[in-house]
């Protein structure tokens, strides 16, 4: 493949400068102007600012009602209901995954995302379902992005008889990370439930992300545990914990020998930052050294019909519910969602240095905290060095 070059932009805000590819990475950054004429230019960026493509987190394509219907929500008060609900929903759209989570994926795409860990329901109810249409997609779309799979069993890992033989073939088919939720909150017996999905990972040499929305005391009891496990089994800086609302019931101060302790040994904490409960105090745990990330969650699905799988929108929402506002403040609300994701994945080759991969966004502003705020919809994004979409438009057939 011949070396193209994208002329004329400003790497994080930076000096301008033209960036030359070749085979689908970053080759050379050179002062602007200064790439030779005669290599084609894949973009003029004409100033605009570049970024490294945006990483999602934490997502739910499997469950998602994206390109189809409106149809209003009919969720309940409580999880038992709200599971319950879903499985209705889904059964009576009989709309196949592929005609639902596709086009969310592309329309992520189109938003800048190229980086994806998407949570799959791994229950009694769906078999392999799930599992299957979502290897399907993600064999299709594999030119384009990078998606990791969780096996998430949703319904409990230890009360729903099958499920850890679920879980099992999950991993055999090729689903990336091992999940859980809630040990004892659902399941009822958290050191089990922690020695089972900590067994799985070591046995199938995988990484672990939990759901964990357990509160207060519990939840950081469970917190704890799963650090021991993580120093015992060896799984340093492959352990993802999800949501992990205990950590938002505590004074900062009470919280820095537990962060610490996360810092040390390389457990990143995923926070979708959501207004109606308590969220982990993301600006201390990063400066103790927590790696911390993001994600959208669900996206118009039937817990909630909210989600526009935008991740500078994603930045965006955690500054405001954390009252940041100064550049510095965007710009960790960018990195989150940016470096923080990447680093929780353990995303290689990923950023804007010579020799990373061409996974670029570009779009109109001056800075970061620009970017953050106003989330232009002018946004063109490279994947590998190929431009897929512009303006909010996925361009690949």
């Amino acid at each position: 493949m011949p070396s193209t070059v994208i002329r004329n932009v400003r790497p994080l805000g930076g000096a301008a400068v033209d960036v030359v590819l070749h085979d689908g990475r970053i080759s050379a950054l050179l002062p602007a102007g200064s790439a030779a004429p005669e290599l084609a230019t894949l973009v003029d960026g004409q100033g605009q600012l570049l970024l490294p493509a945006l990483v999602e987190s934490h997502v739910h394509f499997d469950k998602t009602l994206w390109a189809t219907p409106w149809r209003p929500n009919s969720a309940g008060p409580t999880r038992n209901h709200r599971i319950s609900n879903e499985h209705t929903v889904l059964k009576d759209f009989q709309v196949p995954m592929a005609e639902r989570a596709g086009p969310l994926i592309e329309h992520c795409i189109a938003q800048g995302s190229l980086y994806f860990r998407s949570h799959l329901d791994t229950q009694t109810v769906w078999g392999l379902k799930h599992v299957q249409e979502m290897l399907a997609l993600r064999e299709k779309y594999r030119h384009l992005i990078e998606l990791q799979l969780v096996a998430f069993p949703q319904g409990g890992l230890l009360i729903a008889p099958g499920t850890l033989a679920l879980m099992e073939q999950a991993l055999e088919l090729g689903v990336d990370v091992v999940g859980g939720i809630d040990p004892a909150g659902i399941d009822r017996d958290p050191i089990r439930h922690l020695e089972k999905i900590f067994e799985l990972a070591t046995r199938y040499r995988r990484g672990i992300d939990i759901h964990l929305h357990d509160l207060g005391e519990l939840g950081r009891w469970e917190i704890e545990r799963i650090a021991d496990m993580t120093e015992a089994m060896g799984l340093q800086g492959q352990v993802v914990i999800s949501h992990a609302y205990s950590l938002g019931a505590f004074a900062p101060a009470e919280l820095m020998p537990l962060a610490d302790r996360l810092a040390a040994l390389g457990i990143s904490i995923m926070s979708c930052a959501p207004p109606n409960v308590s969220v982990p105090p993301v600006a201390m745990l990063r400066s103790r050294g927590v790696n911390v990330c993001s994600g959208s969650d669900g996206i118009r699905d039937a817990w909630s019909p909210m989600g526009s799988g935008d991740m500078l929108e994603r930045a965006m929402l955690m500054a405001l519910r954390f009252g940041w506002s100064k550049d510095e403040e965007l710009e960790m609300a960018f990195d989150v969602v940016s470096q923080g994701g990447a680093r929780a994945l353990n995303l290689q080759a990923y950023g804007l240095d010579v020799g990373c991969q061409a996974n670029l966004l570009l779009l109109p502003a001056e800075n970061i905290a620009e970017a953050v705020v106003n989330r232009s919809p002018q946004r063109t994004v490279i994947s590998r060095g190929q431009v897929v979409a512009k303006d909010g438009i996925f361009l690949v057939a």
